[in-house]
């Protein structure tokens, strides 16, 4: 699938707009996490790893306003050269909520469901690795498991867009698998090492 910009411009297009460290971590880790699912279902894994990484591209500046969130992105991603076909892909992670007029929205797609649950799952695992004294090391999918089952645990974490992993023939199991295995390959990047 055709990218019109390398991965280090789109990083550059993401500073540009986001400068909080917390939500560059979460977007390296989406991006990590939608590549390594990507390339387990046999999808291309550099595009769904621009995905991840460009997902919430105008999040910097409309998290202040959370209902115009992924009302800029369009904007911006035209601009870069994405087509259409990309920028509704991304616009899908927000289906839902109350956002750019997207909370009547479903996710229909199994293209859609790597990447809202790919970046989802990001916020449970990173949570889980800043409870443990070894961080990712040695992190098993049965017992974040555990801990999503746990509703006081990472409450910010929707449960529901996790469990997306389904629709995609991945059992949770596997899918934290791939998940966990994807962040600690950039443990380093994202504070984790």
């Amino acid at each position: 699938m055709f990218l019109p910009i390398t991965r280090e411009q789109a990083l550059e297009l993401v500073k540009k707009y986001n400068s909080d460290e917390k939500d560059l971590i979460h977007y390296l880790e989406s991006e990590a996490v939608c590549k390594a699912l990507a390339e387990r279902l046999g999808e291309d894994k550099e595009y769904f790893g621009m995905l991840g990484l460009l997902h919430d591209i105008d999040w910097g500046i409309t998290k202040d306003n959370v209902q115009i969130h992924l009302t800029k992105a369009p904007e911006i991603l035209k601009e870069a050269g994405f087509n259409e076909n990309f920028i509704e892909l991304l616009i899908s992670h927000g289906y839902g909520f109350d956002c750019a007029g997207l909370e009547n929205k479903k996710r229909t797609k199994k293209q859609e469901f790597i990447l809202a649950c790919g970046e989802t799952v990001t916020g449970l695992i990173h949570a889980y690795a800043l409870m443990r004294p070894e961080k990712l090391e040695g992190m098993k999918a049965s017992s974040l498991i555990k801990k999503f089952k746990d509703k006081t645990f990472a409450k910010g974490v929707d449960r529901e867009i996790i469990m997306e992993c389904e629709k995609l023939g991945l059992s949770l199991e596997e899918f934290f698998g791939i998940a966990i295995k994807a962040i600690y390959n950039i443990k380093d990047k994202v504070g984790l090492g």
